[in-house]
């Protein structure tokens, strides 16, 4: 009788042992929240050659359009410092047709740089993560690993539906997310995400109105944007005359000849374009005019120039990247289409039929609906109160700092703050007007793609956008 006593307590003894175990164990980290069994499938435990990192990833697909087998590719990594505290920012990139996951979180604003064999990633140290839970979105369709079923949704896309798919993907995702629901949320992007962002505000704006579980949208920041057809085309013609890229008569023959009001260029004007491209500019990198380009092995130029196309115009994806590396897109382009990386990331799972690219030529050459102007939608959004900052890298050439001041002007906004110098490290980051709905602020020395140029300024820029707070004056 002892005996079996004493069985039945070293039984319990084991089985509260095991349940103390298996709990501890299930436990989440600290500062992290309840993980559900959707979120769980998504959760990326390491990417092929990553270094060791204190936050959560996420990865995977939401189908937004079930009829057309529509689905768009996310990744989300999380802040290392605690997570459920900050915000939820969403970065798209823009092309249109270009790859979140290659630009946006691979050489700007992600927490891992790929290294030159592409055999791993290495930390960015001045990644936004450390400020938001950062989550890349690529979009749409047909961009990076997203994907649709009717292979006609490539030939037939544009801004209207990038919108309405991207907040589709919102609502699915907070279902999928249910702790991010009520969690403040900015859009950010740049180039022609100057289009998907201030449009993707403005349609959950109208969700909001209409509906009860609310997105707690915050406001927006953009970079280097594609704003107006008009203004960005003469701000771009001057930037390329002002910097001495052009000469005088090609100068004055675009401006005499082009009709930018017009969504078509005519021959002429394009002929004009090619030949102050091909014949003036020389081998440079036009999105950082002051950078070395990325040299193929034969000593000629990686970017080459292609049918002008307003407004994307110069082609925002025909050429190789540039920063201190210039080459950092072929990185991209190898490391994402290993299968053990794919794997990983919880991607291309329905087996796409072409290969992973930072950059879709078939949606570029097919986007089908355009705003030929974004500023209306400016007018609507900063009469609803969101927090709106526009920032450019100064030496851009493709969607440059005087086609950004030309289109913002046209908003005749009363300034708060006159034009002054910010500074981060006791160095000019930059100057900055805050303007009554809206800051302007322009980054040193910084192309296209300001946080590959400028990591240390462009992480100041995004700290004092999310704390609402003016750029430092000293």
């Amino acid at each position: 009788m002892a005996m079996s006593k004493m069985k039945l307590l070293i039984t319990s003894i084991l089985l509260i042992a095991v349940y103390t175990a298996a709990t501890t164990e299930a436990a989440p980290p600290r500062g992290h929240h309840h993980i559900g069994v959707e979120e769980e499938a998504d959760r990326i435990i390491s990417l092929p050659g990553q270094p060791a990192v204190s936050f959560q990833q996420f990865s995977g697909y939401v189908t937004v359009n079930h009829l057309a087998g529509r689905a768009l590719f996310y990744w989300l990594t999380e802040s290392p410092h605690l997570p459920l505290s900050k915000p939820l920012v969403i970065w798209l990139n823009g092309g249109p047709g270009c790859s979140s996951v290659a630009y946006g979180a691979s050489e700007e604003i992600g927490p891992f740089r790929i290294n030159r064999t592409s055999s791993g990633l290495y930390l960015n140290k001045f990644s936004w993560n450390n400020e938001a839970n950062l989550l890349f979105l690529e979009t749409p369709a047909g961009v990076g690993y997203s994907y649709s079923n009717h292979s006609s949704d490539l030939f037939d896309t544009g801004d209207r539906r990038t919108a309405k798919d991207s907040l589709q993907f919102i609502i699915r995702w907070m279902n999928r997310f249910p702790r991010y629901r009520n969690r403040e949320v900015y859009l950010t992007g740049e180039s022609y995400a100057g289009h998907y962002v201030p449009q993707l505000a403005r349609a959950i704006m109208h969700y909001n109105a209409r509906s009860k579980q609310k997105i707690n949208l915050k406001g927006f920041m953009v970079g280097n944007a594609v704003t107006d057809n008009y203004y960005d085309n003469i701000g771009t013609v001057t930037y390329w005359w002002s910097h001495a890229m052009i000469s005088d008569r090609t100068y004055h023959q675009l401006i005499n000849t082009c009709d930018f009001r017009r969504q078509k260029t005519s021959n002429e004007c394009e002929s004009l374009y090619s030949y102050a491209m091909d014949q003036e500019f020389g081998n440079i990198d036009q999105y950082n005019i002051y950078a070395p380009p990325c040299n193929k092995s034969d000593g000629s130029s990686g970017a080459t120039h292609k049918t002008i196309r307003l407004p994307h115009r110069p082609h925002g994806m025909f050429r190789q990247l540039s920063g201190y590396d210039p080459c950092t897109e072929k990185y991209a382009e190898i490391y994402y289409n290993r299968p053990d990386v794919q794997k990983a990331l919880h991607a291309n799972t329905t087996g796409i039929p072409y290969k992973w690219t930072a950059c879709s030529e078939q949606l570029n050459r097919n986007w089908n609906d355009t705003d030929v102007s974004i500023l209306p939608i400016y007018r609507e959004l900063i009469a609803a109160g969101l927090r709106i900052w526009v920032f450019s890298g100064d030496v851009d050439s493709v969607v440059p700092v005087t086609a950004t001041r030309y289109a913002l002007e046209q908003l005749k906004l009363t300034t708060k703050t006159p034009w002054y110098p910010w500074y981060v490290k006791k160095q000019v980051g930059g100057w900055t007007e805050v303007y009554e709905g809206l800051t302007f602020a322009t980054v040193r020395g910084a192309g296209h793609e300001v946080p590959l140029f400028k990591p240390r300024e462009s992480l100041q820029l995004f700290r004092s956008f999310l704390r609402g707070e003016p750029l430092p004056k000293s």
